[in-house]
C-alpha cells in the first residue's frame, strides 16, 4: 500500500521522526547568543600599551557573536558541519556584517582548493591500490599489537607533516588508517580503536607540523614577522632546533593518552601477521597507476620542499601546484568523474565556512580588538604569564580561525607588549608557534581534524571533550619548555631594558 499501511480499515500514516529538543535548544542558543551581542550596545574601546586606540564596529561586534554561534553549532553537530558553514556566509549577508560576494568568496579560497586537492591525492592512493600496499607493509613492522600499531600511525604520520604540509599528509593517512581499521573486524561501527586511530591522526599531523619550516605556512610566516620586527633571520634548522623536543614529545604523550583513555577493544588482533602476508602477496606486484601516483605525489613534495629556498619557484601559489597533481590524477586517468562523488563535500564546506568567519573576524577589525583586549590584561603580568596567556590565546583563536591568521593577528601586538616587558621576541615567536600548530579543540581549527571527522568514529564533541585535556597537557608542556628546555638550548628569554 503506497499511502500507508491498512488495519481494520484505517490508514496508518508513517511515524514522524521526533523532535530532537537537545539539538532544537542549543540551536537557538547558539542564535540566541549572535543576536544578543549583535544588538548590544557598543562595546569598549581596546587600548594597546603605546596608547592606540581599537573601536569595534558594529560589524566586528557581530562578527564575534557569528564566532561563537558557529562555534556553538560545530561542537554539538545541531546541523550538518557542512550546514553550519553555509550559514556563516548567509548571516554574514543578511544582517549586513560584510557583503554577500566578500562572505561568498572566502568559499573558494586558495586554501580551500589546497584542502581539496589534499583530499584528491588521499583519493588516487585509494584508487590506485596504494593505500592498501602501504598498510600491509605498516602492520608487517608494527605487529599484531592494537597499542603498537596506533603508535605506528601516529609516528608515520608526524613524520611525514616534517616533509609536507600536514593537511596533505592527513589526507594520504586516512585512507590507509581506513584499510587498517577495516583489519580490525568491527566493520564501520564507531570504536575505541577507531576513535584512537582517527583523532590521534589529526592530532599527530598537527604535532609533526610544527618541527619544520615545510608542515604549514604558519611558520614562515611567523619567521618574516619576526624578522620584520627584529632584522634578525629563523633559520630552518633553527626551528627545528627548538620545536623538535616538544613535537615529538606531544607526539608520545597523545599516544599515552589515547592508549589511556581510549583503550582498544581488543589488545591485540589474532593471526593479523598471517592475514596481511597473504594479503601483500594476493596484490602481486605493483602497478603502473601506483608507481604514477608515486611519482607525482613525490614530484610535489619535492616543489612544496624547495619553494622556500628557490626564489624561482616562491610565487607560486601553494594550492595551484597542489590542483597540478589534480589535474594529473585524471588526465593520466588514475581517477574518473565517478571519483569527485566520493569527495567529502561537507568538509570542504567546513573548510569554506571556516575561511569566511576568519577573514570575517580580520576584516571587521574584531580579531585585533580581541588581540589587544586579552593582552592588554597582561601587560603589567610576570613575564611566564604574559607568554603563557600569548600562547592560551593563540590556541584559542586558531581552534576557529586559520592558524596562519590567528599568528598574524596575536605577533604585532605580542612582540609590542613583550619590549616592555623585557621579553625576548624569540619566546614569543616560539611559543605562538607551538599552540598555534596544536588545534585539539574544534573540527575547523586544522584540516586534519576535519579529515579525520570523515571516518565517522567520533563526533565533533567527542572531539572537543578529549582536546580539552589534551590542551591543557601542550600548555603544561610549553610552561615546563618555557624555564627549562630552552634555556638550556640557549634561546633567549629575557633581554635588558636598558
Amino acid at each position: 500500500m503506497s499511502e500507508g499501511e491498512r488495519s481494520g480499515g484505517i490508514t496508518l500514516q508513517p511515524a514522524r521522526p521526533p523532535i530532537d529538543w537537545r539539538k532544537t535548544g542549543i540551536l537557538l542558543l547558539g542564535l540566541a547568543v549572535f543576536l544578543a551581542i549583535d544588538f548590544s550596545p557598543p562595546w569598549p574601546v581596546a587600548v594597546d600599551p603605546a596608547g592606540k586606540t581599537f573601536v569595534l564596529s558594529r560589524e566586528g561586534k557581530a562578527a564575534i557573536g557569528l564566532f561563537l554561534m558557529a562555534g556553538i553549532w560545530w561542537v554539538f553537530e545541531v546541523i550538518p558541519i557542512g550546514v553550519t558553514a553555509i550559514a556563516i556566509g548567509v548571516f554574514q549577508a543578511m544582517f549586513f556584517i560584510r557583503p554577500a560576494k566578500e562572505a561568498f568568496h572566502d568559499f573558494m579560497d586558495p586554501a580551500v582548493m589546497f584542502i581539496f586537492g589534499s583530499i584528491v591525492i588521499g583519493l588516487a592512493f585509494t584508487r590506485s591500490g596504494l593505500t592498501k600496499r602501504i598498510a600491509y607493509k605498516m602492520l608487517a613492522v608494527v605487529g599484531e599489537r592494537t597499542d603498537r600499531i596506533l603508535l605506528g600511525a601516529l609516528v608515520i604520520t608526524a613524520g611525514l607533516a616534517h616533509l609536507m604540509a600536514h593537511t596533505a599528509v592527513a589526507a594520504t593517512m586516512f585512507p590507509i588508517l581506513l584499510a587498517i581499521y577495516a583489519l580490525y573486524g568491527e566493520g564501520e561501527k564507531p570504536t575505541r580503536f577507531g576513535k584512537a586511530l582517527f583523532i590521534g591522526m589529526a592530532y599527530a599531523a598537527g604535532a609533526g607540523s610544527i618541527v619544520t619550516m615545510l608542515g604549514a605556512a604558519r611558520a614562515p610566516a611567523a619567521a618574516a614577522m619576526y624578522e620584520g620586527f627584529t632584522g634578525r633571520h629563523i633559520t630552518f634548522f633553527q626551528l627545528t632546533e627548538y620545536m623538535f623536543l616538544i613535537g615529538w614529545g606531544m607526539v608520545f604523550l597523545i599516544w599515552l593518552y589515547l592508549r589511556t583513555f581510549l583503550k582498544p577493544e581488543k589488545a591485540t588482533i589474532p593471526g593479523l601477521r598471517d592475514k596481511v602476508k597473504r594479503l601483500s602477496v594476493a596484490m602481486g606486484p605493483m602497478t603502473l597507476q601506483e608507481k604514477l601516483v608515486i611519482v607525482i605525489v613525490a614530484a610535489l613534495v619535492l616543489v612544496m620542499s624547495t619553494k622556500s629556498f628557490i626564489p624561482l619557484l616562491a610565487p607560486i601559489d601553494r594550492a595551484a601546484v597542489i590542483l597540478t597533481t589534480t589535474l594529473l590524477f585524471f588526465i593520466l586517468g588514475i581517477l574518473s568523474v565517478k571519483d569527485l562523488e566520493e569527495v567529502p563535500w561537507n568538509i570542504v564546506l567546513l573548510f569554506s565556512g571556516a575561511m569566511s568567519i576568519g577573514f570575517c573576524l580580520w576584516n571587521t577589525g574584531a580579531a585585533e580588538w580581541m588581540a589587544v583586549q586579552w593582552l592588554g590584561l597582561l601587560k603589567d603580568a610576570h613575564w611566564w604569564v604574559f607568554v603563557m596567556g600569548i600562547a592560551a590565546f593563540v590556541l584559542i583563536m586558531t581552534n576557529f580561525i586559520m592558524n596562519v591568521a590567528a599568528i598574524a593577528i596575536v605577533l604585532p601586538v605580542a612582540l609590542v607588549i613583550a619590549r616592555y616587558l623585557g621579553v625576548a621576541p624569540e619566546v614569543i615567536v616560539y611559543s605562538a608557534l607551538v599552540t598555534a600548530g596544536m588545534p585539539f579543540l574544534l573540527l575547523i581549527g586544522a584540516a586534519p581534524n576535519a579529515i579525520a571527522y570523515d571516518s565517522k568514529q567520533f563526533t565533533p564533541g567527542e572531539f572537543f571533550r578529549h582536546g580539552i585535556p589534551l590542551s591543557l597537557i601542550l600548555l603544561a608542556v610549553l610552561g615546563l619548555a618555557l624555564v627549562t628546555l630552552w634555556p638550556l638550548q640557549g634561546m633567549p628569554i629575557l633581554v635588558n631594558q636598558s
